[in-house]
């Protein structure tokens, strides 16, 4: 099963355009493993998707994709992987945000492979808060595949 990033949705609406014939099997294959259950996405990133591409949002709520809600113990995975990082208070960097925590502690507690844009970053950083949502998933403590659209088309 996979779990969505909002920057994974927003590449293939915007790069794979739904109005184009060219693509219209793939958006029936989405929406068939969207049934099937195969596709779901955190509430977080919908809500993202939502506000930046409102049609997107609509057509995936109209396809009844599977959300996966912040729960307490994603919050703590999250907070947990926050501390790891080196994040302190909002002291955010370069790196993932608070929404991406959210987002990827989802992903771990859903068991889902998680697709997402976040660039892969080939000679990690330094500092551990300038790590970007692949690199965060890679880390032992987490544990989350995180794999991007092309990879899953294949």
């Amino acid at each position: 099963m996979y779990s969505f990033d909002a920057s994974s949705m927003i590449h293939a609406w915007d790069n794979y355009p739904i109005s184009n014939p060219h693509f219209e099997s793939l958006w029936q294959w989405f929406a068939e493993q969207i049934d099937n259950g195969q596709f779901g996405i955190s509430k977080i990133a919908l809500d993202e998707v939502s506000h930046k591409i409102p049609k997107c949002g609509e057509w995936l709520k109209n396809n009844h994709i599977k959300v996966y809600p912040l729960t307490p113990r994603s919050l703590l995975t999250a907070q947990q992987i926050k501390t790891l990082l080196g994040i302190l208070e909002e002291e955010y960097t370069k790196g993932v945000g608070e929404n991406d925590l959210f987002i990827i502690s989802i992903a771990k507690e859903t068991t889902t492979t998680l697709v997402s844009e976040e660039a892969r970053q080939n000679n990690l950083p330094s500092l551990k808060s300038n790590y970007k949502i692949p690199a965060v998933c890679k880390m032992p403590e987490v544990g989350v595949t995180c794999i991007n659209l092309i990879e899953l088309l294949k």
